[in-house]
């Protein structure tokens, strides 16, 4: 592990998959989600309203927890608001497969147009659980 002051790697960079309709798929990100950018949904630091945000990459054995989702992976988005959020998804209509309050934090799922399972996060503790 290198120091804080030298060369690191400081958070997640982005998120790539093949899609079958890339156009198609980033007018859904941005009418749906709200979320656009130069190429393709973008996210500031800048605009994270908590005080100590993170991201993490985290591994499973199996795609249970993936599962409706296709592709053996998943992306959670960070969201402010998660229950106005899932109710402005529903009028759009978004269909919302789960939600849960964990304490740490509350969660809803939504597929992409891909199959691509998106976990919502809003993270409400300031630290790690």
């Amino acid at each position: 592990m290198s120091n804080a002051n030298g060369p690191r790697v400081t958070g997640l960079g982005g998120v790539f998959y093949v899609a079958a309709d890339p156009e198609a798929t980033r007018a859904w990100y941005r009418e749906k989600l709200g979320v656009d950018g130069e190429y393709g949904p973008q996210f500031a630091w800048a605009d994270e309203p908590k005080t100590n945000p993170y991201s993490l990459i985290s591994n499973f054995k199996d795609d249970e927890y993936i599962k409706p989702g296709k592709g053996g992976f998943m992306i959670n988005l960070r969201v402010h608001d998660l229950d106005g959020f899932v109710e402005g998804l529903k009028a759009k209509d978004v269909h919302v497969l789960d939600t849960a309050d964990e304490g740490y934090g509350k969660f809803a799922w939504i597929l992409d147009p891909n199959g691509v399972k998106i976990e919502l996060w809003e993270q409400v503790a300031e630290e790690l659980p």
